[in-house]
């Protein structure tokens, strides 16, 4: 998603099927990328400096449709903004959530992170659609 090439010296002699797939897991970033402990080191490492975070109920009967438009709203950002699912539901997520003041009934929300100076902006939403989703960006990239 952000055009960066890493490597797996795969002349070490302790590289076997469980670090190649570790690998692979770390560093594939997709149009959404759900956040959870593997991915978060790909994440992390990012040369994409914005980070949308889509915090949501991965349970809710609205998820399907939710992601949907997220993802629509991602093709509008490629290379621009990278976009991030968190699911509010687990525990790993909790300091995610609480790093941008949320609570559970202010979700869905999407928060975006500028990560060399992190600034960021919430906006708490009822339904997600393209258009919310390409005002916020738009709005924190002015």
């Amino acid at each position: 998603v952000d055009n960066d090439q890493r490597d797996l010296d795969m002349n070490s002699k302790d590289v076997d099927a469980e670090k190649i797939t570790r690998f692979i897991r770390m560093n594939e970033l997709r149009l959404v990328t759900e956040y959870n402990p593997v991915t978060s080191i790909g994440v992390m490492q990012s040369s994409l400096q914005l980070h949308l975070l889509l915090i949501t109920d991965k349970m809710s009967p609205k998820h399907p449709e939710r992601m949907r438009r997220y993802r629509a709203a991602a093709e509008l950002f490629k290379e621009k903004i990278l976009f991030i699912l968190v699911d509010s539901n687990l525990k790993s997520n909790e300091q995610t959530v609480s790093f941008f003041k949320l609570k559970k009934s202010q979700l869905p929300a999407l928060a975006i992170f500028h990560t060399p100076d992190e600034e960021w902006d919430v906006l708490t939403l009822d339904e997600v659609s393209v258009d919310r989703v390409q005002d916020f960006c738009n709005h924190f990239l002015q």
